[in-house]
């Protein structure tokens, strides 16, 4: 193997007119290891390296130094990338494919550590949903990867096991329900979920995607029950109890995006009340999933949101439950052999599953894995 270490042993040795069998007397050495050193197919210990400098009057690292890795080739890839807001250059994608797309998912840094990502966005493309991404290494089998988009919190607890136990890695992409269900239908990922209720039946997903998502063949699977609610500061301070609460010039809300489960439900209580969403302050504000709601009220930036009772303890606030929502996955029935949605759909059977679905974020798990068509 071709060592890395660089010398410059012989030049500074000739140039100080020193013989190679005398620098090896003084050193300690043959002079056939002074020569092996100067041609490179022989690195010196630390001792020997010093009693050279040494001896030649110059420091180690006149004599030795690594080589200058050779840079890794640049190329960039067309890609479509999801996200719910505008992408911009540098940021950290995962990749993958899902059918003959290209796609890349942005991934945010936590509060302490950077994001594992597979590249990043070199440039972005003129048409919307569009760039140019670099690669840090060659790309993943896509029989290991497929994308799952939603906003159910848990999803980032389903990913870790599904990986632990399959080795499949779920690729997560934060959207709302109607995004979510949108980017199914263009293609574009392999599992969306939702909770949509229907306004006329109150029945979850099913009669929405016959009336919305004509001649789609679709399976559905259920994720599992969880409450939605109002999400106030600890202790509800404010003594938000209602939607009209929400009509108090003093109450700050943080609304969800067009599109998401919860926006939805705020729309029709306000409805029901009689209130202009005008009315209430912070409507248009809004907040790109149930955490990112909840957040907003725990650093104090709103007063209430409607999100899950999970998204509310994750940041010890206050949780008022307004309906139970079914949450279920959705995925294209010709893809359901591909073996990462077997596999993602295996995990979805596991007990361990729904001990931490229980216990961590407070869910239903009786119908979770349940086939609904």
């Amino acid at each position: 193997m071709q060592s890395s270490v660089k010398n410059q042993l012989g030049a500074v040795r000739r140039g100080r007119g020193i013989a190679a069998a005398a620098l090896a007397k003084r050193v300690g050495v043959s002079r056939q290891t002074i020569y092996a050193i100067e041609a490179g197919s022989f690195v010196p210990n630390t001792e020997v390296a010093l009693r050279l400098a040494q001896e030649l009057e110059v420091t180690v690292d006149a004599l030795f130094s690594l080589e200058a890795e050779e840079a890794l080739p640049r190329k960039a890839v067309a890609a479509e990338v999801l996200s719910v807001g505008a992408p911009e250059t540098g940021a950290s994608v995962q990749i993958c494919r899902v059918g003959d797309r290209l796609i890349g998912v942005p991934v945010s840094a936590a509060p302490s550590f950077l994001p594992e990502a597979d590249g990043i966005i070199a440039k972005l493309g003129r048409k919307a949903g569009k760039a140019e991404l670099v690669m840090f290494a060659p790309e993943e089998s896509s029989a290991k990867r497929m994308v799952l988009a939603g906003c159910d919190p848990a999803t980032g607890l389903l990913a870790r096991m599904v990986e632990r136990d399959t080795g499949i890695v779920a690729v997560t992409a934060a959207a709302s329900s109607r995004v979510a269900l949108n980017w199914l239908r263009e293609g574009k990922v392999h599992v969306a979920g939702s909770h949509l209720k229907d306004a006329e039946t109150g029945e979850f997903n099913l009669p929405i995607l016959r009336r919305d998502y004509p001649g789609e063949d679709f399976a559905v699977v259920t994720f599992a029950r969880w409450e939605e609610g109002f999400v106030t500061a600890a202790g509800n301070p404010l003594g938000i109890h209602s939607i009209e609460d929400l009509a108090r010039a003093k109450v700050r809300f943080v609304n969800r995006e067009p599109g998401a489960g919860s926006r939805v439900l705020a729309d029709q209580l306000l409805k029901q009340a009689g209130i202009p969403p005008a009315k209430v302050n912070g409507y248009d504000r809004a907040a790109f999933g149930h955490l990112a709601a909840a957040y907003t009220v725990h650093v104090g930036e709103a007063d209430c949101c409607i999100a899950t009772r999970a998204a509310a303890h994750a940041f010890g606030l206050g949780f008022l439950p307004i309906q139970s929502e079914r949450y279920d996955f959705v995925v294209r029935r010709e893809n359901l052999d591909l073996p990462a949605v077997q596999g993602f759909m295996d995990v979805l059977l596991k007990a361990k599953l729904r001990r931490k679905l229980e216990m961590l974020a407070g869910y239903d798990t009786s119908q979770t894995g349940v086939v609904l068509v």
